[in-house]
């Protein structure tokens, strides 16, 4: 692992973004499912994800994180997941909101693809992160 020790701990943040395409016969029998809601255990699963982040990705640091959410939105086309951390620290939590926003898209399709298999994951990407030595960032509108 990197050592962090001689940086400044700072409140940081991420956001991370997937999007899980879907057709709108399958969007349509979501709360039919008989695995349970998938919007709901895609949320707990993200935020879960998020808190073991650094038992999943070899080298991560393990954070305590302040905050986890996960946003799970049905759009025509899919299912919309934006996952966010926050942590005050000596490195940020861009990995923590990844990872949630990967497995709460992972999860989604886990529970639905007995209803159709050519479910795709899309799109996963970092929206912004706030905090740390190297500054704010934020994705550019259009840019996937």
């Amino acid at each position: 692992m990197v050592d962090v020790s001689a940086k400044a701990e700072t409140k940081r943040t991420a956001r991370a973004h997937a999007f899980v395409k879907i057709s709108r016969a399958v969007l349509a029998r979501l709360h039919k499912n008989p695995k349970g809601n998938p919007l709901e255990i895609a949320r707990i699963a993200g935020i879960s994800a998020a808190k073991k982040t650094s038992e999943l990705i070899p080298l991560c640091h393990p954070l305590a994180l302040s905050h986890a959410d996960v946003e799970v939105t049905v759009e025509s086309r899919g299912v919309r997941i934006v996952a966010s951390a926050s942590t005050t620290g000596q490195t940020g939590v861009e990995m923590e909101a990844m990872t949630a926003a990967a497995v709460a898209a992972l999860t989604v399709y886990d529970m639905t693809k007995a209803l159709d298999k050519s479910i795709a994951i899309e799109n996963l990407y970092l929206l912004e992160k706030t905090g740390g030595k190297s500054g704010d960032f934020r994705r550019k509108k259009g840019r996937a």
